[in-house]
């Protein structure tokens, strides 16, 4: 059996349809993502064997360059789907520092075998044919009283009371941008059309009149067919726009389509075809038209923003994308190749504040994950390339919250609350700027006014990251609500498991709760994933200013089991 092969499996209680994308098992039936199969298929076709996380990313992903926790994170999925416990698991168990293991019972399930809930005609009663002809007659007749019914409420009721209303609009009127799709035949330029998503949401988050949906919560539509009313079922948003990129030599193509998202009708369509130097010309006249159809007052200093580009040289907005991309995947490796692309893009555009300030919160990260052989130089340079940006470029939130994070790093609280404080003034809808401010309350102990940030971001960014219930589990373990901080840390943990300062929390939360045996296998797992979390390591980097705060947290991992 191969990895596209459909048949329907038998994996333990479950039975596995391929190709229909789901799992059953009697009546609960549940539908996978299409990674998740592929990962459970492949562990099918060898079960008992231990799969090596290389041997999967060869074999579902394809050799594709994917971070440490793409893996797990599918696995963890799978897992929940499955109702599997990682500590006690009946179907995938995992073999430290080697991969992944189906202990669950397969087997084929023959045509013969599946089970069919449509009755064959055979089976059916010979009065099936009369009962529904009774049934189409009760139907007309209920059909023909609603509509007696109707016309007579139409006669006796004044037009205005019955007539449709326009959806109505919310005050301020609120909007997300949808990935933009890649249209281009190289599959490379698909980071040019994300970039060009990310950058129509900074440009709108700098409008006080306008509610922008934050690109995090945007991106998880990225490749689906989503009818605009579901959309504002889950965003509660009124506009929605999106549309499609073809960038080709020196010719650029970009549509764009504003749609109502309450009558799912396009209030206007966009088309360009220009030179690719035009390419921020083209953001630029497509976030004018928003604002003009939303009927929003700018003032003169957004006006003034809107107007600056971050760059106009677009090699060094390529080379800005690379590093986006890879710094998002989070391994020691990709961190430096994402601090060369950064660096890249500096030589090409000296002028570009942005693309310093990228690379100061790359190199703080490296520096609070312990990557780093220099960690001093480290967060030195970090910290002259973060003013630097903002020196470059004070129009655009990103410098300063870069600045704000590398004063963080440093444990320069003041400075860093300050700084990002300056990032919400430019775009009040920036959702990572209050989840930065939240970080930097819990670090100074201020639980409350961490969780208030914190909620503020997730209202703004439905679909959050890690860091945002992360936030919330450290501000409840300051409170010593250990039960609420577990059941949010476990949440973070849940969507990027290889977060150390999430398993070091969690770790430290369960002590707290007397659950000193989870707290124990929480530290097992960490050092198989980095051995080089110790407790004299996050003495020097956890962004922590108050020093009670800090013992209580080191002496819990210590009875957790965390290395000196």
């Amino acid at each position: 059996m191969t990895i596209q092969d459909p048949t329907q499996l038998q994996v333990g209680d479950w039975q596995i349809s391929p190709d229909e994308g789901a799992i059953s098992r009697g009546t609960d039936r549940r539908h996978l993502e299409p990674l998740a199969m592929q990962v459970l298929v492949y562990l099918a076709s060898k079960p008992g064997q231990v799969v090596s996380r290389a041997e999967l990313e060869e074999q579902v992903w394809h050799g594709t360059l994917v971070g440490y926790d793409a893996v797990t994170s599918t696995v963890i999925k799978l897992r929940k789907a499955l109702d599997d416990d990682a500590r006690a698991p009946a179907y995938i168990a995992t073999v430290p520092k080697r991969g992944y293991q189906l202990i669950a019972r397969v087997a084929r399930v023959e045509p013969d075998q599946r089970v069919d809930a449509t009755p064959s005609p055979a089976s059916k009663p010979v009065r099936d044919r009369a009962d529904r002809t009774k049934v189409a007659l009760l139907v007309a007749v209920l059909a023909a009283v609603a509509l007696l019914v109707w016309l007579i409420i139409a006669r006796l009721v004044p037009p205005s009371e019955h007539a449709a209303t326009a959806p109505v609009v919310s005050d301020p009127p609120s909007i997300v941008v949808l990935p933009f799709e890649n249209l281009s035949d190289d599959p490379a330029q698909e980071r040019f059309a994300d970039g060009m998503t990310e950058d129509l949401i900074t440009d709108l988050s700098g409008i006080a009149g306008v509610r922008v949906i934050a690109s995090n919560t945007s991106f998880s539509y990225k490749g689906q067919r989503v009818a605009p009313q579901q959309v504002r079922a889950d965003l509660r948003v009124d506009y929605i726009l999106d549309g499609s990129v073809r960038r080709r030599g020196d010719e650029l193509r970009v549509n764009a389509h504003l749609v109502d998202a309450a009558t799912a009708f396009q209030v206007w369509a966009r088309r360009y075809d220009r030179p690719t130097q035009e390419t921020f010309h083209v953001q630029d006249e497509l976030t004018r038209h928003i604002v003009e159809t939303l009927a929003v007052q700018i003032s003169p200093q957004e006006q003034q923003r809107l107007a600056r580009q971050p760059t106009n040289n677009l090699a060094a907005y390529d080379h800005f994308q690379e590093g986006q991309r890879l710094s998002k995947i989070n391994t020691p490796e990709t961190n430096l190749e994402a601090q060369a692309a950064y660096r890249r893009a500096i030589e090409t555009d000296p002028s570009y504040g942005r693309a310093y300030g990228a690379l100061a919160y790359t190199m703080a990260y490296n520096y609070r994950r312990g990557w780093s052989d220099a960690p001093v130089q480290t967060i030195d340079r970090a910290l002259e390339l973060a003013r630097k940006g903002v020196q470059l470029d004070s129009s655009i939130p990103q410098t300063f919250w870069s600045l704000s994070y590398v004063h963080l790093m440093r444990k320069s609280f003041e400075q860093a609350e300050k700084t990002v404080q300056k990032a919400l003034e430019i775009a009040p809808n920036y959702a990572d700027g209050y989840g930065l401010l939240a970080l930097i309350k819990n670090g100074l102990g201020d639980a409350p006014a961490a969780i208030a940030n914190i909620r503020k971001g997730m209202q703004l960014n439905p679909y959050y990251t890690w860091d945002y219930p992360y936030n919330l589990g450290r501000a409840y373990y300051i409170l010593g609500d250990y039960p609420k901080a577990i059941e949010y840390l476990e949440a973070a943990k849940a969507r990027n498991p290889n977060v150390m300062p999430i398993r070091l929390t969690l770790a430290a939360a369960y002590v707290g709760a007397d659950r000193l045996g989870d707290a124990e296998w929480e530290v097992e797992e960490m050092q198989s994933i980095s051995p080089g979390e110790t407790l004299s390591q996050i003495a020097k980097t956890h962004p922590a200013s108050d020093q009670h705060q800090l013992r209580r947290l080191l002496d819990d991992l210590r009875a957790a089991g965390l290395p000196e």
